[in-house]
């Protein structure tokens, strides 16, 4: 017997889909039969994020819908959820992955360094799930993206693990206050993933990381999006407060 996951007459909402592991969720979402809402930031992204959409649309026509709107803004999202769902409804999953990197030293990182990541990828999933829970429809489910940084400490990543703990926590808090609801919400803790963003890091760090995985090879997109999926899926029906990490088994 096969189990097929089937999402047909869904909607999920992606944060952060222009590219990389959000762009990757976007189509595996997609593919299991999703119409897919993508966020992007703004005109730096529109033609990533266009290409996409139009990608997708060949293959079900109005399947994927763009929305531009900075999460770290909280009047932004609050508009775009209130556009979402005057436009095409509620949504059944919200899919919180937009983030940014601005790796230094403590002593060497400016306060702006410090704040913008938090704005992005600490409060940005805050508002996306305060805002987003006013039209996420009663039984559905959010996954929000943390990292194995939050465990790790990575040198340099002091605003980023801070940032990560604390969107891993917001999941375990707020998985109770959905409960009533029906609204399940993890999240999901990868290693590195070879991405853009991930790219930015020095060859030394990226060699010292290879060692710790005992699999000696890192992560794809593809990789997050399964386990996405998964847990967007009936199959995860009895999974919520949890932080589920995909690092090849990373023992650093």
């Amino acid at each position: 017997m096969s189990i097929a996951i089937d999402l047909s007459g869904t909607r999920a909402l992606i944060t952060g889909a222009s590219q990389g592991i959000g762009a990757q969720i976007a189509q595996t979402l997609h593919q299991a039969g999703c119409e897919v809402v993508l966020n992007h930031l703004g005109d730096r992204t529109q033609a990533d994020v266009d290409a996409l959409a139009d990608e997708l649309r060949q293959q079900r026509p109005g399947s994927a819908h763009v929305y531009a709107a900075d999460v770290a803004d909280p009047v932004a999202v609050e508009a775009m959820m209130r556009t979402v769902d005057a436009e095409l409804g509620g949504i059944d999953a919200l899919i919180c992955n937009a983030g940014i990197l601005r790796d230094r030293t403590i002593a060497k990182m400016s306060i702006d360094d410090w704040q913008s990541v938090l704005d992005v990828n600490l409060s940005g999933v805050f508002y996306c799930c305060k805002f987003g829970l006013q039209i996420l429809r009663d039984g559905g489910t959010i996954v929000n993206m943390g990292s194995l940084s939050a465990s790790a400490g990575f040198h340099g990543q002091s605003n980023y693990a801070a940032a990560k703990s604390g969107v891993q926590a917001l999941t375990r808090v707020l998985s109770r206050e959905c409960a009533k609801r029906s609204i399940r919400v993890n999240a999901i803790a990868p290693g590195l993933i070879e991405t853009a963003m991930s790219a930015t890091l020095s060859e030394t760090v990226r060699t010292e990381m290879h060692k710790a995985i005992p699999w000696r090879k890192f992560g794809v997109p593809q990789d997050v999006a399964n386990a996405v999926l998964f847990l967007c899926s009936p199959l995860a029906a009895y999974i919520t407060g949890h932080v589920l990490e995909v690092n090849g088994g990373w023992r650093g």
